[in-house]
């Protein structure tokens, strides 16, 4: 059927009209989920709010009922913050009454730990591929899936990680995201939201895989262990061709069965290594409060591997029974330089 070109010059008009008319407060600075230093700079703009002409723009931090007014429809300004996790609400009122908000979760630190010059391979969560297995390491058994999600999520484009286990069964998630021999310093940051009423799990692994240019595999392993309720890392307790992994506990506090349900936990771990394989774990953070670990292990196994990166998440059972347990994990980001 042929149609009138008069229809599609009206459908056009309407969407050219209609676009502006839903626009919103456009935030420049800071990008949802960043770490920043206080003071931080805020940069915002929005011409129509609702359809209306924008006259006032303003801000506030998580619930505080004290908004800072600017005359005007863009912010250029920097903001004061304590240390830990934020939102950042910016808002715009149309000349007729209309309310506009964008919000952006931050992580106020007192130092930047991710220097200018590291590689970073950000939301990782959203890739394809990922394998999942039951881990031999963990008694029992389990079974498990993964899948991107948009509810909830922190960029619209979350991974769910569930299983179901028996006595005490971990199931482990395995992505590559790329391969980099030379590197030698390390941030895993990712963001996690566990739903309420879900309490089978009680220990969460974040570890990464990397082989290095001997051919040997590092493996940075770190966990929080709700059994001990410490962070505890992986080491190699034998030698790189006869290796004997285990953990060891360390004195940075950790109890995944602790944190806020419903709610997002920024996750924060640092490590680095030397050209042989020995790993330095040197911190993890939660939510903004960092605990140094400064714990030097042996990390390197002779695997066989070919050159990849490699990123895991683990979910460990808690009970000696059946169980279930599941978590949401966004803004999956590797730091490496």
């Amino acid at each position: 059927m042929k149609i009138p070109q008069k229809f599609w010059i009206t459908v056009l008009l309407f969407v050219s009209t209609a676009i502006p008319s839903i626009a919103s407060v456009i935030i420049n600075a800071p990008a949802n989920g960043s770490t920043v230093k206080s003071p931080f700079s805020l940069s915002a703009y929005t011409s129509l709010c609702s359809g209306q002409q924008v006259s006032t723009t303003g801000y506030s931090l998580d619930n505080s009922p004290d908004t800072r007014i600017f005359n005007a429809p863009a912010i250029t300004t920097t903001v004061s913050a304590p240390t830990g996790g934020h939102t950042l609400h910016v808002k715009a009122w149309g000349v007729s009454g209309a309310h506009c908000v964008t919000d952006v979760a931050i992580i106020v630190s007192t130092s930047s730990i991710v220097p200018s010059s590291a590689a970073s391979v950000s939301s990782i969560q959203t890739f394809g591929g990922w394998y999942s297995i039951h881990d031999g390491g963990t008694p029992g058994s389990s079974s498990g899936w993964s899948a991107v999600t948009s509810s909830p999520s922190r960029t619209g484009a979350a991974r769910k990680f569930a299983m179901t286990y028996k006595y005490f069964g971990g199931q482990r998630y395995s992505i590559s995201f790329g391969d980099d021999e030379a590197a030698t310093n390390f941030i895993l940051d990712t963001w996690i939201y566990l739903p309420a009423g879900d309490t089978g799990l009680k220990n969460l692994e974040l570890d990464m895989n990397q082989v290095i240019s001997t051919g040997a595999t590092v493996l940075y392993g770190m966990q929080c262990d709700g059994w001990t309720g410490t962070w505890d890392v992986s080491i190699n307790k034998g030698t790189t061709t006869k290796p004997w992994n285990t953990w060891a506990h360390t004195s940075a506090p950790c109890n995944v069965q602790s944190w806020g349900k419903n709610q997002w936990h920024h996750i924060q771990l640092s490590y680095a290594r030397n050209e042989t394989g020995w790993i330095t774990y040197k911190s993890a953070a939660v939510d903004g409060v960092s605990h140094p670990i400064n714990k030097t292990v042996l990390g390197a196994f002779k695997l066989g591997w070919r050159p990849t990166l490699l990123v895991n998440v683990q979910l460990d059972g808690a009970t000696s029974g059946s169980g279930s347990a599941e978590l949401i994990m966004d803004n999956l980001t590797i730091h490496r330089w």
